[in-house]
């Protein structure tokens, strides 16, 4: 007897003493620190690594909870065999059974509410013609159209030469107006998103006809603009994007109130914020 006694204690003394542990709850449901430790392992397969990942990663979970009993108002919550498809595509690698118990709960959260975004407040966005103008501006400055630009380039040009520089009324008098002040016009054709960087930063914005403003001893010009092909499928997807980030928006700030309205619970100071 006192051998299994012996043997009944050495094997609870083994058992880490926050496996159980409940360091918080919500709803009722208990979240213990095992659930925030696989969590954490899933943010670092992920490269979400930071200081502060078990008090982010409970939040997450405490979030997941709170999607899943939401969308369940709308019969939005995913299958197994859906969660299990697109939990496949993330190629997390080897998880213990406590891990991929945590992802596909986290995966089935996060199609949910994809799903809750998508009924009801993605219908409701409404973007304007102005939204529009100002991501496709944006994009252009980051990255380029698909804008076919004629442009002319006089470099190395001494800037009281570049003052008789004066409004052309095409591309050829361009030319000839530069050859005219003893410059080599060099003339090109190309994609707006193929340009460098600082050559587009400097055109993209620049009035046809126009001499841009002296910088390395060069000035730019731009002749013509052409829309390819493909920008009439950049405004779709331009429009797309703006109604989804302000879908998102929208469901951040639904998010907060349902996580207000819900009895969160936290039993341990250092994930309290």
């Amino acid at each position: 007897m006192k051998k299994l006694f012996v043997a009944i204690l050495s094997t609870i003394i083994t058992i880490p003493t926050y496996a159980a542990s409940v360091v918080a709850s919500v709803n009722g449901t208990p979240i213990t620190d095992a659930d925030v430790t696989a969590r954490v392992s899933l943010m670092n397969k992920q490269g979400k690594s930071s200081t502060d990942n078990r008090r982010i990663a409970l939040q997450n979970i405490i979030d997941d909870s709170v999607k899943l009993s939401y969308a369940q108002n709308f019969g939005a919550v995913p299958d197994d065999e859906t969660v299990e498809t697109e939990l496949k595509k993330m190629n997390l690698g080897e998880m213990s059974a406590t891990e991929r118990a945590m992802a596909l709960s986290a995966m089935r959260a996060e199609i949910a509410w994809q799903i809750v975004v998508a009924r009801t407040i993605l219908p409701t966005v409404d973007i304007t013609s102005t939204e529009i103008a100002n991501e496709r501006a944006q994009i252009a400055r980051d990255q380029g159209l698909p804008v076919e630009m004629t442009i002319i380039r006089l470099v190395d040009i001494p800037a009281d030469v570049a003052s008789k520089l004066t409004k052309p009324t095409s591309c050829d008098d361009a030319m000839k107006m530069a050859r005219d002040l003893g410059g080599v016009p060099q003339k090109f054709t190309a994609v707006q998103y193929e340009l460098a960087a600082d050559i587009r930063e400097r055109v993209v914005n620049l009035p046809r006809l126009t001499w841009s403003p002296v910088v390395d001893r060069s000035v730019l010009l731009v002749c013509d603009t052409k829309k390819t092909d493909e920008y009439g499928k950049l405004d779709d997807m331009i429009e797309q994007n703006a109604m989804f980030k302000q879908a998102m928006f929208i469901a951040d700030q639904q998010l907060k109130q349902l996580r207000r309205k819900a009895v969160v619970v936290i039993n341990e100071d250092r994930y309290k914020l």
